[in-house]
């Protein structure tokens, strides 16, 4: 078997928590320049949240950013990323691949504890993944991170062997998210309405209380005790607890923020992050891994399954312009499927110049050459109309505002481009029921298999959550197969082209329009200090954060 240790890797973790760098890290604006001095326990920070409050405090059940977001402070994961961005040991001890690939041997660390008191063994291990496997948990993002693993054998109180039904070299990237997260068996054994108010994991912080649509309250955990080598005296968290709030109107929160009413916001807004570098506000930008933010054209139904009117419309847009106007230097353009912090993106920036002459000719050759009185093109008797349904709750404003921008730059070409504003909940639906010409659609994954998750056509029919991710409706076999085997591969090399050869072939056929990364940012108050240190999936960690009081 080829082996895995975490112990020459643990001090590399040691080193980057003393530095405050950990994975997913991205640029840390201090709010004053200089360290406060020696950081001060007490306190509770309080954080305002621009997304719609999580349904469930459960990560598995569902999966979507936000639970991400807040659960990374209570839960932990089996493996994290460095600072280098290569995955590491966290709760796990080692980790071993058999030579067929076939088998994860999996050891936990000694000596964890849960929130209940129960101990972290072998046994958690099974009972998560089964969790997550369940239909009734209904997980999206979690349950195809552990879609290939077909039992969990228990080998000894702190080893579990995971038996998978095809090498999967992504299954430890998977398991460093926290919508795989370990969680007590005890606790996974309620009810899931009584699991979603009160998760129990092994983290900093733990769930007080839920005052539904106000405030999550949570409290240091005093029994925390870190799973990798730490140097400090005191291994619990500085802060008392952490207040989460849902302040959903962007310029109530930034108020907030100045007011001193709140210490940290998310979904800073473009202009408000430029101000914010002449208010003595610090900036936290942590772009997410997996996919860059894109839109996604259905290739499943006209007038997007033929690739001319697709090619057309991103000719039609302007995206750099748009960005340069709108986002204030905080959102770099994108010609890629992945994140900027995923090393194995591929990108083509001649696919996207942007010209209506050229848009026009593309679609007088895919036959749309007649008009009607609004100008919009015409083709046996249909207009060529296109309808982009837009979640209110995870779209910022500059980004309406692009794809308003869009709307009008595709209309000058003869498209007739429809914007639906949709809550959360609608927005979904629609997107369960097919109901959309282009969509952008964030998705969150650790590593470059989110390319499998996104557009292996498996993925288009929908997980037993009722979820599904292949939104372009990318149905090649060659690109199947390529997906497949870069998923399989122990070889580096091959992996990293098949890759490459992926993602060529889906840009290529105009599939997807890329944008920018997924907008991670977060202002904070001069007050709060060791702002910096992020999860795997680019959430901050608050185990460090202290405030000088």
């Amino acid at each position: 078997m080829a082996k895995f240790s975490s112990s020459h890797l643990k001090i590399l973790v040691t080193a980057a928590i003393s530095g405050l760098v950990l994975a997913g890290c991205g640029n840390t604006d201090s709010a004053d320049g200089e360290p406060a001095g020696e950081p001060q326990s007490g306190g509770t920070l309080m954080y305002a949240s621009g997304d719609a409050e999580p349904d469930c405090l459960d990560p598995h059940y569902g999966g979507n950013y936000p639970q991400g977001l807040i659960a990374t402070q209570y839960l932990e994961t089996l493996f994290t990323k460095d600072e280098n961005g290569e995955t590491i040991p966290w709760l796990a001890e080692t980790s071993e691949v058999s030579d067929d690939g076939l088998t994860h041997t999996i050891s936990v660390t000694d000596g964890i504890t849960f929130h209940d008191g129960t101990e972290l063994t072998s046994e958690a291990i099974k009972a998560n993944i089964e969790h997550l496997q369940d239909p009734e948990t209904a997980s999206s993002t979690g349950f195809l991170a552990v879609e290939r693993v077909e039992e969990v054998e228990i080998v000894d109180e702190l080893t579990a062997d995971l038996h998978l039904s095809a090498p999967d070299n992504a299954i430890e990237e998977s398991l460093s998210m926290h919508w795989t997260a370990i969680q007590s068996p005890d606790a996974l054994a309620r009810d899931v309405q009584e699991n979603c108010a009160d998760p129990v994991g092994t983290g900093p912080f733990k769930v007080d209380s839920w005052e539904r649509e106000q405030q999550i309250n949570l409290v240091r955990n005093e029994d925390y005790v870190q799973p990798v080598e730490n140097d400090r005296a005191e291994e619990v968290a500085y802060l008392d607890g952490i207040t989460w709030r849902m302040i959903p109107e962007a310029a109530t929160r930034y108020a907030a923020l100045q007011s001193g009413e709140v210490h940290v916001i998310d979904n800073a807004q473009p202009d408000t992050i430029q101000s914010a570098e002449d208010a003595n506000i610090g900036h936290l930008d942590a772009p997410r891994p997996g996919a860059s933010n894109r839109v996604e054209l259905n290739s499943s139904q006209a007038p997007f399954d033929d690739q001319l009117v697709r090619e057309a419309f991103m000719r039609a847009v302007d995206v750099n312009g748009g960005i340069e106007a709108l986002f204030f230097d905080t959102a770099p353009r994108s010609y890629s499927l992945l994140s900027s912090v995923e090393p194995l993106g591929y990108s083509d920036e001649s696919l996207f110049t942007q010209g209506a002459d050229e848009a026009n000719e593309l679609l007088d050759e895919a036959g749309w050459t007649e008009r009607d009185d609004d100008n919009v093109r015409m083709k046996d008797g249909e207009r060529l109309e296109i309808v982009m349904p837009v979640s209110t709750n995870q779209s910022v404003p500059a980004e309406q505002s692009l794809f308003e921008q869009f709307q009008a730059q595709a209309s000058e070409v003869g498209f007739d481009m429809q914007i639906n504003l949709l809550d959360l909940s609608s927005w979904y639906a629609d997107l369960a029921e097919h109901n959309y010409d282009l969509v952008s659609a964030p998705y969150t994954k650790v590593g470059p298999s989110t390319l499998r998750t996104l557009y292996h056509s498996d993925s288009i029919e929908p997980a037993p959550s009722g979820y599904f991710a292949n939104n372009a409706q990318v149905d090649i076999p060659e690109v199947d197969q390529m997906l497949v085997d870069a998923q399989e591969t122990t070889d580096e090399e091959e992996r990293a082209e098949l890759y490459e050869q992926a993602q060529q072939r889906i840009l290529e056929d105009y599939y997807v329009l890329p944008l920018y990364d997924q907008q991670n940012h977060f202002l904070y108050a001069s007050d709060v200090q060791g702002m910096g240190e992020t999860s795997a999936i680019a959430a901050p960690k608050y185990y460090n954060v202290w405030l000088d009081q």
